[in-house]
């Protein structure tokens, strides 16, 4: 340090003699010291005292102080020095013959101190380096402590913050924990109920098998009682046909024909209108009526206008004339299947594969009722043959049912087992004929719902039924590619029409009976037109104009055209 002095105190214990060696570096220092001593000086300041013993304890003062700043070490140095020169003045005497013979060595050796002194305060500058050095370590780390320190109570607060979080983390779990064993004990009350539902099912399916079984039963037992209710109808349509035949013994053959009928068909003038067919070999016109195939078509009464419906489009109505379009229905969705119009040629009926059917204001082109109720496509439909009230239609949920078109809505419904794809009102209006899959004809009484007959006319599903004019025949078509005509009155088969090239396209495939009742067409899959005579049962006609499956064939009711529609959406009319 700057103005101070260095102090050296060395204790020599060596054969009983306490050797203490002091140094001042600065003047003052040294003059004081050699002012007090009473003996000579040269270099550095050598003092010899007494025996070990004496001094033992003024050397273990002296061994234990320490460094410290100059001022206290200054203080310390002078009180030392007094008590040396108090105990050297004592022991003086006694101790001069030993002194005076340990001067000489002590002073030769005063050189070598010298440069041991000097390498000391190089040491000691060394080591105020190495202490300004660890100074500069120290505030170092201080700061460096100081940061941690910040950085500690930094993470202190954030392990408080994460502590509150696992707090609330505990009681959220708890609560879920909670919540966990509600929902587990609410799933067991639902298993439990569960498996009683199961249980009630069982029993509830056990009774349902049972009653289907009694059903089924029931059902053969009011079978074979239709069988004995047509067989005693039988037996009555002979006894009619033999009163019949009295009849026109007695000349009253027109009486017994409106006694069959039920009813005379009368035009609008209210005439009976009966007219001759004439057998088609002419096409007279190819019209591209629908994209994607023709299903269904249809004449108005006593008219030459067709009505054609197709694939998901609008029906269309056309003059066979000119082959020209008159008009677009528009309103209908899904493919058309089946058409029918009412004998006043006002309203207009569609049966969809939308499950529904539409009715359309002829005049005005408008949808005046969408008839919603069957669950399926709807195949087939019908109209009264006198009354513009009540419409009959068939659909693949099974089901046959009676419409209000006054109303808009279903009046009754009849149940039946194998579908349907074909209906055909009777001349009455009172009895229905359907034509189904399993190639079954039936009759039913359409109020009650109750099947009056059932005849086994295919090998295949019926694909078509027509009724004659008159009233008396029924035409049916199926897909063994066989035609048959039944007598309404009996269900007897009364011919039965057939060609080697004719082959049904598909299971709404429609045929037709002439205006006349004397002629039957048919469509083949191979484009042909094929027509019969009824009486004869043989082909009088075949006509090849298109090249596609042909679906349908309808009739004018005028005695001309035939026409025919295919699956590529053509239609040909036939004269």
């Amino acid at each position: 340090m700057p103005g101070s002095s260095l102090i050296m105190v060395g204790v020599l214990a060596q054969r009983g003699v306490v050797a203490i060696g002091l140094r001042a570096m600065e003047g003052p220092l040294l003059k004081d010291l050699r002012s007090q001593r009473n003996t000579r000086v040269s270099g550095p300041v050598v003092v010899y005292c007494g025996s070990l013993s004496c001094h033992n304890s003024h050397s273990s003062s002296m061994a234990s102080s320490v460094w410290s700043q100059e001022e206290k070490a200054m203080e310390a140095i002078k009180d030392a020095l007094r008590a040396l020169r108090q105990r050297h003045l004592l022991e003086e005497g006694a101790h001069g013959p030993a002194i005076s013979a340990l001067s000489k060595p002590m002073i030769s050796q005063g050189s070598e101190w010298k440069e041991k002194t000097e390498k000391l305060e190089i040491e000691l500058q060394q080591c105020y380096k190495a202490q300004s050095r660890l100074s500069e370590q120290l505030v170092i780390e201080v700061a460096e402590s100081r940061t941690s320190k910040s950085s500690l109570q930094d993470k202190e607060l954030l392990i408080l913050g994460l502590d509150k979080d696992l707090s609330q983390t505990r009681e959220e779990c708890t609560r879920l924990q909670q919540e966990l064993e509600e929902k587990t004990k609410t799933l067991d009350l639902l298993i439990t109920e569960n498996k009683e539902v199961r249980s009630q099912l069982e029993v509830m399916t056990n009774r349902a098998q049972k009653a289907e079984s009694e059903n089924k039963m029931l059902i053969d037992r009011w079978m074979l009682q239709k069988m004995q209710d047509a067989e005693r109808l039988n037996e009555a349509n002979a006894l009619y046909e033999e009163m019949l035949a009295k009849l026109k013994a007695n000349g009253l053959e027109n009486l017994a024909r409106q006694q069959v009928d039920g009813i005379v068909r009368r035009n609008e003038d209210g005439t009976d209108h009966f007219v001759e067919s004439t057998i088609p070999s002419t096409c007279g016109h190819r019209i591209h009526a629908h994209e994607g195939g023709c299903g269904s078509i249809l004449f108005e009464y006593s008219s030459r206008t067709l009505f054609t419906g197709g694939q998901a489009g609008p029906v269309k109505m056309w003059d066979t004339n000119s082959g020209s379009l008159i008009k677009s229905l528009n309103g209908s969705l899904g493919n058309i299947l089946d058409l029918a119009i009412t004998h006043d040629n006002k309203s207009l009926i569609a049966a969809s594969s939308s499950n529904n059917l539409f009715v359309w204001d002829v005049n005005s082109g408008r949808v005046r009722h969408t008839l919603t109720g069957h669950t399926d496509k709807v195949c087939a439909v019908d109209v009264s043959k006198f009354s513009s009230r009540h419409v009959v239609s068939a659909a693949y949920d099974r089901t046959i049912k009676l419409w209000d078109l006054q109303k808009g809505y279903c009046t009754n419904t009849v149940l039946f087992t194998s579908n349907c794809n074909a209906i055909c009102l009777s001349i009455d209006g009172l009895t229905v004929f359907s034509g189904h899959m399993d190639g079954n004809l039936r009759l039913w009484d359409i109020q009650t719902a109750k099947l009056l007959s059932e005849v086994a006319g295919h090998s295949s599903a019926v694909t078509s039924v027509s009724l004659s004019r008159n009233g008396n025949m029924i035409l049916t078509s199926g897909r063994d590619n066989v035609h048959n005509v039944f007598d309404t009155r009996t269900l007897e088969i009364c011919g039965t029409l057939r060609a080697s090239g004719n082959r049904l396209a598909s299971n709404w495939s429609r045929s037709c009976i002439s205006p006349d009742d004397e002629y039957v067409a048919a469509g083949s899959s191979d484009g042909t037109v094929h027509v019969w005579s009824i009486s004869k049962g043989s082909i009088v006609s075949t006509l090849k104009e298109q090249t596609s499956p042909i679906l349908c064939c309808s009739w004018s009711g005028i005695g001309k055209p035939l026409a025919s529609a295919d699956k590529n959406g053509y239609v040909c009319t036939w004269t």
